[in-house]
Parts: C-alpha cells; sequence; structure tokens
C-alpha cells in the first residue's frame, strides 16, 4: 500500500481533520502503543496500521 493511498483511506473514511487528529493522538495497542505517525516513521506495513485503525473504529469490512 502506497501512503497517499493510505492517507486517502484515513480521509474517505474520517474526513481530513479527523483523521489528521486521529493519527496524531491516538495510541493503539495493535501498534505496540504508537500512534499511526509514529508507526509510519518506524516502519510499520502500511496494511497493517490500517488494519488496527479499522478494528479500534469498527470501520465496516466493505470499507477496509
Amino acid at each position: 500500500m502506497r501512503l497517499s493511498y493510505f492517507r486517502t483511506l484515513m480521509e474517505d473514511e474520517f474526513g481530513s481533520v479527523r483523521a489528521a487528529s486521529l493519527s496524531r493522538d491516538h495510541v493503539f495497542a495493535q501498534l505496540d502503543g504508537q500512534t499511526v505517525e509514529q508507526a509510519i516513521e518506524s516502519g510499520v506495513e502500511l496494511r497493517r496500521i490500517w488494519r488496527a485503525v479499522c478494528e479500534v473504529y469498527e470501520v465496516p469490512p466493505a470499507r477496509r
């Protein structure tokens, strides 16, 4: 998954403002206690990050 596509998925699901806030502020246990931005910086696979976001925020399977 490309970073640009990941950002598009986040914005489509949460809106641009909420997606940015969620990426900076929410700490995910599934990402070893990192935020989305920290996980990206540390090289976590984007697909894994997206799955963690979908799980925590209960994104319907059709939009995962």
